[in-house]
């Protein structure tokens, strides 16, 4: 099942960009799909496309689309995900909450990175939010994951005591963000 939502980011420059999202709920993975300043249809359509054929080659499908009822997800949009036998659920009128994953995501990434920092334009933006997507998809542990990352491959492992191994800090986004690694 995925969600999807948009989410505006205003810069240095007191200009609106929008990003799109797609995020699993079963395994928890972020799919940012892509920035704008202004998300027409038809960017949106292609957005969605290229999404359907990356999730093509996957083992288990996806069967259906959360999303709300903006008027930038057209009947095109919904076509490509059909196209692919994924069945679209849009949310209630004025109901945030029923779109929660993909709302909640956004206020993630507001408070871990986007509000701690001054975007200065697209690419900018761009760049900070791969990132962090990176961050979020490898690194950052997940309780519903018991304590792993979206796509980590085995449980983070616990020293038994504190000065048995020694961890090693490595800053992402400028030193926004710290990941830990047990160095050898």
């Amino acid at each position: 099942m995925l969600a999807c939502d948009f989410f505006t980011v205003d810069t240095v420059l007191l200009k609106r960009l929008y990003v799109l999202l797609f995020f699993e709920l079963d395994t928890r993975r972020v799919h940012v799909t892509g920035v704008t300043a202004h998300p027409i249809g038809s960017w949106v359509v292609q957005r969605a496309r290229d999404l359907t054929m990356s999730l093509a080659d996957r083992t288990h499908l996806v069967k259906f689309l959360i999303r709300d009822r903006d008027a930038k997800f057209t009947s095109s949009f919904d076509a490509a995900f059909k196209a692919e036998g994924i069945r679209i659920i849009r949310t209630p009128i004025r109901a945030p909450r029923a779109n929660a994953f993909a709302e909640r995501y956004a206020g993630t990434v507001r408070r871990e990175a986007l509000d701690r920092m001054l975007i200065l334009g697209r690419r900018h933006l761009e760049h900070v939010l791969a990132g962090y997507v990176v961050h979020y998809n490898e690194h950052r542990p997940h309780r519903a994951l018991g304590q792993m990352a979206p796509m980590s491959r085995s449980p983070v492992s616990t020293p038994t005591s504190p000065g048995a191994n020694r961890l090693r800090r490595i800053d992402k986004l400028g030193g926004l963000i710290h990941e830990y690694e047990l160095a050898a």
